[in-house]
């Protein structure tokens, strides 16, 4: 189904969200201070959605679950974890099975709930 006509916009803030919810969550569940750890956090993590948006080219049809959703959920847990990694902030394999799971139910869920809605509606139309 193409999304022509459908703005960008609302998918990319949706995985924004996706990220910044994880990177919140995550803050606050190992008693971080908020503002000494937020901008650590979320860098290599944003860096990589950002990454997986251009390389998918995501902005044809952002709302796709298969391929555009899942290459970008992957690229932002694989290249979130690496640049995590390699700037020193560690990896602890839990830690990448959370990174994985949360990142999966955010932005394949939001996609999946688009989806569902959208054949809702064609179901409607032609009843």
């Amino acid at each position: 189904m193409s999304n022509a006509r459908v703005p960008i916009w609302p998918a990319a803030v949706a995985d924004a969200v996706a990220v910044l919810a994880f990177t919140f969550i995550g803050i606050a569940s190992h008693d971080g201070s908020l503002i000494a750890a937020f901008g650590r956090v979320v860098w290599p993590f944003a860096l990589a959605a950002a990454i997986g948006w251009a390389w998918t080219r995501a902005w044809h049809d952002p709302t796709r679950i298969w391929p555009t959703g899942v290459l970008i959920w992957f690229t932002t847990v694989f290249v979130g974890l690496v640049l995590r990694a390699v700037s020193g902030q560690g990896l602890a394999w839990s830690f990448a099975l959370v990174t994985a799971i949360f990142l999966a139910i955010t932005m394949l869920g939001w996609r999946a709930l688009v989806t569902a809605l959208r054949r809702a509606q064609a179901a409607n139309a032609e009843s």
